[in-house]
């Protein structure tokens, strides 16, 4: 039986399927902008997808939510 996903990477399917791009590619677009701003806070990079790549703000919070914690765990 197969796990089924939870948390914010249960976006991920729609989120590639929206914006077209790999989910991997997304998550290097966060840590593309906190290498350039590393005191970017979470907030301020939800805001950033919006703005910027047009993220709704679901997938943009949940994007940075998993990229941030997944970064934390090393």
């Amino acid at each position: 039986m197969t796990e089924k996903v939870q948390g914010p990477a249960s976006y991920f399917p729609s989120m590639e399927k929206k914006y077209g791009r790999p989910i991997g590619e997304l998550q290097q677009l966060v840590r593309d902008r906190r290498a350039a701003e590393p005191d970017a806070k979470h907030t301020a990079l939800v805001s950033w997808l919006k703005t910027e790549h047009g993220m709704g703000h679901g997938h943009a919070n949940a994007l940075v939510a998993y990229v941030l914690a997944e970064d934390a765990a090393g």
